[in-house]
């Protein structure tokens, strides 16, 4: 990867160092004094961080059983993890504990393709991240409209989302720690009501209802959407790894552990609602739970999961913007974006970066809750054919590289790894609608004009673009890595 190298650039860090070296922002200011003083995240807020990444609790399911019924709802949260969510997680492992910085996937696809394909990755998931973004408002209300009427719609609606936003990108610019235990208190207490509904509805579970299925009436875009859309976004994660204690050990860790907390968190509240209510096609929207509480234990119920959901969604919305807002900050690191978007605030935080991904949510937060998933799985598609190539040509060029984790498969079994997410991808690609093909397209050709363009005002010098010298210099480390490899 070829990087504009700025006047003060000192040596670049061997890759087998990056456990030493400091990832910090583009200043003046010593690296100790920029990175040092900011506490870093440990596994347990790791954890609930990719949690809150991935899924968040099952708020938002219940249209896979309005699409498919109650067996495929139930069989996809079981199969769906295995064609897609081990493997990305596996890749985010491998990658992100050899490229641990933050622009994690960005940086990734660069080193392996090229600068210009690193930025086309960079723009598609940072617009897919904060398309995301954009339905936590929108499904916070949808759960407390029932209770509150007047969030159902209007100027009281808008508001409310407004003001939604603005206290979480608040919360967001205080610091990735304090996000950090948020998302670990979060997440316990979106998690509760659900171990509780499960012990409740034990004497109402009749199993016939989970064998339900029309295979003639289902909705396939809808169904494939949904399980996409929840079991998505393992990468992300990785855009943090600059800021994670020990990243090499840490990461691996922390993913292994998020994995079987987010398929448990679908699997069960979808076999309780399935099995405790009979089944009614029409109803099966997103906000159901809640009313399944209801049926099950009553108001007092019903309100604790309406609770859970919209605290689920702060916690998805704070986990989602942490992950946007540093990967702006690790592309201006590596000369991507002007400099400016890599300055911290005094707590460490990527000011500019938060400020844009907040203005991207507010912008998008007038789509529906489906078009909004359906836009960002189109985008998301793109860019993880991006990541299986450039996971695949490490593999092969680089394949004595220094991996602190490394998937125990050689050169084929990564390929074949490969190859049932990348068929789910042409599946779902191909399930999309005209309209967001046509939208998605569209802003994947916004993202070939732009990085020329960028490119363009830094050779004009209108802006200030600068490679941070505590970064290893992707051209050689991985060669040099590789060569110290086959001597060893």
């Amino acid at each position: 990867m070829k990087l504009r190298n700025s006047a003060d650039r000192e040596a670049s860090v061997p890759m087998r160092e990056f456990n030493g070296a400091a990832y910090a922002t583009i200043r003046e200011v010593p690296s100790s004094l920029r990175v040092e003083n900011f506490r870093k995240v440990s596994v347990l807020p790791l954890i609930f961080l990719i949690f809150y990444e991935v899924s968040g609790g099952p708020f938002g399911v219940e249209d896979s059983v309005g699409a498919a019924g109650p067996l495929l709802a139930l069989l996809g949260f079981l199969v769906f993890p295995f064609i897609w969510s081990v493997p990305e997680a596996l890749i985010t492992a491998e990658m992100g504990t050899m490229f641990p910085e933050n622009g994690g996937y960005v940086v990734w696809v660069s080193s392996a393709i090229g600068p210009f394909w690193g930025f086309q990755q960079g723009w598609m998931k940072w617009l897919s991240g904060v398309i995301d973004n954009a339905l936590y408002p929108v499904l916070f209300l949808d759960y407390l409209k029932s209770g509150i009427p007047a969030l159902d719609g209007g100027w009281p609606r808008v508001g409310a989302a407004l003001a939604l936003t603005v206290l979480l990108t608040y919360m967001n610019y205080r610091g990735l720690t304090i996000v950090g235990w948020v998302a670990v208190a979060l997440g316990v207490f979106s998690i509760l009501p659900f171990v509780v509904m499960g012990l409740v509805s034990i004497p109402k579970l009749e199993p016939s209802r989970w064998l339900v299925v029309n295979l003639h009436n289902v909705d396939w875009n809808l169904y494939l959407n949904t399980l996409f859309w929840n079991l998505n976004y393992w990468d992300s994660i990785s855009t943090l790894a600059g800021e994670v204690d020990n990243p090499k050990k840490t990461l691996p860790r922390a993913l292994f552990y998020a994995l079987i907390l987010v398929v448990l968190g679908y699997f069960f509240p979808l076999l309780i609602g399935t099995g405790s209510v009979p089944f009614d096609r029409e109803l099966w929207t997103d906000g159901y739970f809640s009313d399944i509480a209801k049926i099950i234990g009553g108001v007092w119920l019903r309100w604790w999961v309406q609770a859970a959901a919209a605290m689920s969604n702060m916690g998805m919305f704070v986990a989602e913007m942490s992950s946007d807002s540093f990967q702006l900050l690790g592309m201006a690191e590596r000369g991507m974006l002007p400099e400016f978007f890599a300055k911290r605030s005094k707590y460490g935080t990527p000011l500019t970066g938060i400020l844009f991904s907040a203005s991207g949510v507010i912008l998008l937060s007038w789509l529906s809750f489906q078009e909004i998933v359906a836009a960002e799985n189109f985008l998301y598609c793109f860019g993880m054919i991006l990541e299986f190539l450039a996971f695949v040509k490490l593999r092969i060029k680089h394949p004595n590289a220094s991996r602190p984790y490394k998937i125990p498969v050689g050169t084929i079994g990564a390929i074949a790894m490969c190859i049932p997410p990348t068929i789910l991808i042409g599946v779902v690609l191909a399930l999309s609608t005209l309209k967001v093909a046509i939208v998605s397209l569209v802003a994947v050709v916004i993202g070939f004009i732009m990085q020329p363009g960028l490119k363009y005002i830094e050779k004009k010098r209108w802006l200030k673009f600068s490679v941070s010298s505590d970064l290893p210099d992707l051209d050689n480390d991985i060669s040099q890595e590789s060569t110290v490899s086959l001597v060893d």
